[in-house]
């Protein structure tokens, strides 16, 4: 084998793991978010910036708020996970730049003069961040139901802010033995890499 990562954990975060539907009454704990989060802030994004804003979805108020801005077939859903999360790009994130990119003081003016610019960036870097985060709800033995269907406009509204856009709404819990669809296939890499 070419990896250096054993096989075991191939199949923890990748061969085996899949985007769950139903999980189990356990809770998530802080403690488990926390681990997750420690983990996926090392992976690297554009210039150290770091735009993933994490919402945690717990109390029966709010939880029931997001599942009327869901799309109908993730309702049911996001009503029964464990916990969900809102995964939202900071729009001003050039604002953390002097502290995560110090060796660079321009780092933050670089992108102070252009909304569009930042919105760009922040959009790419954080999707990076929700993937890494998906990775690390894996790692930590749980399941992820990542999710875009959903009202976003009213999302940023309800939950967020106007510097904060909503990029997925991720549950998360112990997977249920009814959690998984059957697997969908993958293209191969020749279908894939090109080589120049």
């Amino acid at each position: 084998m070419s990896l250096v990562l054993d096989s075991a954990a191939q199949d923890l975060l990748f061969r085996e793991a899949r985007t769950a539907n139903t999980f189990t009454d356990e809770p998530v704990t802080e403690e488990q978010v926390q681990a997750i989060y420690d983990l996926v802030k090392y992976g690297p994004t554009s210039m150290n910036q770091s735009p993933l804003r994490i919402t945690l979805v717990r109390s029966a108020e709010a939880r029931e708020r997001l599942v009327g801005l869901m799309s109908e077939g993730n309702r049911p859903k996001t009503a029964t996970a464990p916990l969900v999360a809102i995964l939202a790009a900071d729009n001003e994130f050039h604002e953390e730049l002097p502290q995560l990119f110090p060796h660079f003081p321009g780092a933050k003016d670089m992108f102070g003069g252009s909304r569009e610019a930042r919105e760009q960036s922040a959009a790419l870097n954080a999707a990076l961040q929700a993937a890494y985060f998906i990775i690390g709800v894996r790692a930590a033995g749980l399941a992820a139901g990542p999710m875009t269907g959903f009202d976003s406009v009213s999302v940023q509204k309800e939950f967020l802010d106007d510097d904060h856009t909503p990029l997925m709404v991720v549950n998360i819990g112990r997977p249920a033995e009814d959690a998984w669809h059957p697997r969908n296939p993958r293209l191969e890499s020749d279908q894939v890499i090109t080589t120049v």
